[in-house]
C-alpha cells in the first residue's frame, strides 16, 4: 500500500524549516535551487547532507560539478527563496543578485545569515532524490539578521518565547 503524497504533504506542513539556496556552477553554467531538505550531519568531519530530486537541473549540475555552495536565507530574502524554487520563470536567476564565492567557486548570495562551501563525498539513492553527504570546505557566518522559515506554505519570522 502507497500512501498519498497529499497526506504526507498535509503532515509535512506541521514541520517548519530553515530556507537556503543550493548553487553550483560547471564549465561555465551555474544553477541554483531553493532548498530545505538541507542539515549538518556531523561536526568533525565537518558534512552536511543535501537532498535534490533527480528530475531537477540542480541534480545533473551537482552531479557534473561536485561542488556546491549554500546561502541560508535572512527573513529579507524571500523574494529569492521564490526565484530560486522556480515561481518566477527567468532565463538568468542571478541577474541583478549579487553574488561572493569562497573555495570551490560555487556562488553564494550576498545578504544571506551563512555560507557553507562544500565538495561532494558521496551520493546515497533514494528513488527520485539523491542525497548529496559533501565536506563543508569553509564557511562564513553573518553576526546579525533573522532566519527565514517556511510553515504550512508560507514564510514566517521567529519570535522568542
Amino acid at each position: 500500500m502507497t500512501l498519498d503524497p497529499e497526506k504526507l504533504r498535509a503532515a509535512m506542513r506541521a514541520w517548519s524549516a530553515g530556507v537556503a539556496v543550493v548553487t553550483s556552477t560547471y564549465e561555465g553554467w551555474q544553477h541554483g535551487a531553493t532548498v530545505n531538505s538541507f542539515t549538518s550531519i556531523s561536526l568533525d568531519p565537518a558534512l552536511i547532507v543535501v537532498t535534490l530530486q533527480k528530475s531537477s537541473r540542480m541534480h545533473d549540475l551537482i552531479l557534473k560539478s561536485r561542488i556546491f555552495g549554500i546561502t541560508i536565507l535572512s527573513v529579507e530574502q524571500a523574494d529569492i527563496s521564490e526565484l530560486f524554487a522556480g515561481k518566477t520563470h527567468v532565463e538568468d536567476r542571478f541577474a541583478g543578485l549579487q553574488t561572493q564565492t569562497l573555495v570551490t567557486r560555487s556562488p553564494l548570495l550576498v545578504g544571506g545569515l551563512a555560507w557553507l562551501d562544500c565538495r561532494v563525498g558521496k551520493t546515497f539513492d533514494a528513488i527520485h532524490s539523491t542525497l548529496f553527504i559533501a565536506e563543508v570546505l569553509e564557511t562564513q557566518a553573518n553576526s546579525s539578521g533573522e532566519p527565514l522559515i517556511y510553515h504550512n506554505r508560507e514564510y514566517w519570522k521567529l519570535s522568542r518565547l
